[in-house]
């Protein structure tokens, strides 16, 4: 590089990590989202006008912002490795394109309502968040097959005995899977339950045992999960900001103080007497 690159690409860097210029970018998304849902109302022709012509400057300002990243990378690959620099881009592309008259305007406006999730790529709390979640997908896809497993038991019972008493809550497998969600989630439940305990006194135990497995055991596994690995994700992000500050890890630390063991016992060694 030259010198004068050097230089713009050390002001773009500076610029894309100040703190203001971050702020001026999660206003403008803010903002954006509020288009969207002013898009939603009926507007007279004169503020459909204003919010095209703001939709048009807020795409144009993130062009403007994903260029000053670009540019403020010192690796120019590297910037693309990411999957949310990837993803910003595409939105910003992608929203530049005039579909709004043609038979791909759905495409526009969903594009538009994508733009929402940048607030993600720009708040490093709510990308730790979204991690988190992704690593905890494997552990909880057997804690969903469990859950399946258990509904799918009790909506074959549900739907053998209770048929005939409420087919609209119990008709087939799949329509009592529903009312078992319904009663998962505390959704008038009760009324399901007495309906039930009119033809069968004890169909209590039915829905208790399913509420304390469902409600209870998986739900809290579930959220166990997800805390574990959030705790993980964010002592990893602490690792590599120590590492990217220069500080030493945990693990240096270790092999800094069994060195200065190793040198004590040595001097000790030294000063005692021989035999």
């Amino acid at each position: 590089m030259s010198p004068t690159t050097d230089v713009l690409q050390a002001r773009f860097e500076r610029l894309r990590s100040n703190k203001l210029f971050e702020l001026l970018v999660i206003s403008i998304i803010l903002m954006s989202a509020l288009l969207i849902g002013a898009k939603t109302y009926s507007l007279p022709p004169l503020a459909n006008q204003l919010v095209l012509i703001l939709d048009w400057g807020i795409t144009l300002f993130f062009l403007v912002e994903i260029s000053i990243r670009f540019m403020g990378e010192s690796d120019k690959k590297r910037f693309f490795r990411s999957g949310w620099n990837v993803f910003d881009t595409l939105i910003v592309v992608v929203s530049l394109i005039p579909i709004e008259d043609s038979e791909l305007a759905l495409i526009g406006r969903l594009v538009r309502i994508f733009r929402v999730l940048r607030m993600v790529s720009i708040i490093p709390e709510l990308r730790t968040l979204l991690n988190s979640l992704l690593a905890a997908l494997p552990q909880l896809g057997y804690v969903m097959l469990m859950m399946f497993i258990i509904f799918y038991i009790y909506a074959a019972v549900g739907t053998t005995f209770f048929a005939d008493i409420n087919d609209t809550l119990w008709g087939d497998i799949s329509i009592s899977l529903l009312t078992l969600f319904r009663i998962m989630t505390f959704e008038d439940w009760t009324d399901v339950m007495y309906e039930t305990m009119a033809v069968y006194p004890l169909s209590w135990v039915f829905y208790l045992s399913f509420i304390f497995l469902s409600a209870f055991a998986f739900l809290n596994m579930i959220i166990g999960i997800v805390v574990n690995v959030l705790e993980e994700e964010q002592q990893r992000q602490a690792r590599a900001d120590a590492l990217a500050a220069g500080e030493p890890t945990l693990a240096e630390l270790r092999d800094e103080i069994r060195g200065l063991q190793q040198l004590l016992q040595q001097q000790v060694d030294q000063q005692r007497p021989a035999a």
